[in-house]
């Protein structure tokens, strides 16, 4: 069930006429203004019309423009600028309003994992974990910032069984990975601006030979989520000058404490086998 309006979105978005994806786009940039402000006046600031935003709101499956702007005031705004610009802001700026940056960015972290939970309900995460519990394989990927997370998420896997794989690791050949992927197979892609064109090639490709694709990403308009089985926009507010990764590391530990729930007792003996075979081979100290 899609419950936030960036999961709507990013679902219909390669399906909307251009006025509609622009409409979208506004909405998505402008959450607070959207919210707190009436269709006229959204309408009057955005350029476009009223029935436009009308339009969209019933493409997306709202009731009204009015259900759409109560589910954005639940939404934090979003402001994009580059990682460049964003270290020089931080450089010349003092306390906001008495607040230290520690606390300004646990504020924001805690608003991440708090609107990702408000978008992808209890039955979305099993829903996703089970495809990646009954998948022959499951293949992990994430580019650029995103690595060190598919990694992560790659290396739980593993304990559980050793179906889970991750793409390019060390420098391996991401093609070798996926090659073989078919329908019984899942891809699990974590992408974000500026967007890895493998990762994106990736996801096509394990598309159209059937695999379960599941995408994680922050933005409506990421190109890997047109060829998606499953997709996840998570928030990534931060005064940091690099997009948080705390609610992404929320929803992959969550998503993989609910795959290892239904592992069932084989997964139980793999564990305890790998942490006696990491002792026996001096990889640990103690547990």
């Amino acid at each position: 069930m899609l419950t936030s309006f960036e999961e709507r979105l990013a679902t219909s978005y390669d399906s909307l006429s251009a006025r509609l994806r622009e409409a979208g786009d506004y909405i998505a940039a402008n959450p607070l203004d959207t919210a707190t402000r009436s269709l006229r006046a959204v309408a009057d600031h955005s350029g476009l019309a009223p029935a436009t935003f009308t339009r969209l709101a019933k493409a997306l499956d709202y009731q009204n423009f009015e259900e759409l702007r109560e589910s954005m005031r639940k939404r934090l705004e979003r402001r994009h600028s580059s990682f460049a610009d964003r270290a020089g802001a931080l450089q010349v700026e003092s306390d906001t309003e008495g607040r230290s940056l520690v606390a300004r960015s646990r504020d924001a972290c805690v608003a991440n994992i708090d609107g990702l939970v408000d978008a992808l309900d209890t039955s979305r995460f099993e829903e996703i974990a089970k495809y990646l519990h009954e998948a022959r394989r499951v293949v992990v990927l994430g580019g650029l910032g995103s690595t060190a997370i598919a990694e992560y998420a790659a290396y739980m896997g593993n304990f559980l069984g050793d179906a889970w794989t991750p793409a390019g690791r060390m420098g391996g050949s991401i093609g070798s990975a996926v090659t073989d992927l078919d329908s019984r197979d899942a891809l699990f892609v974590i992408t974000k601006p500026p967007f890895s064109t493998t990762s994106i090639r990736a996801a096509e490709f394990a598309h159209t030979r059937g695999a379960f694709v599941l995408v994680v990403t922050d933005t409506h308009t990421c190109p890997a989520l047109r060829h998606a089985s499953a997709r996840v926009v998570v928030p990534t507010d931060s005064p940091n000058f690099f997009s948080s990764y705390v609610a992404t590391m929320f929803f992959v530990e969550t998503l993989m404490a609910m795959v290892a729930k239904r592992a069932g007792p084989a997964a139980t003996e793999r564990i305890a086998d790998i942490e006696t075979a990491n002792l026996a081979l001096g990889e640990v100290i103690g547990l």
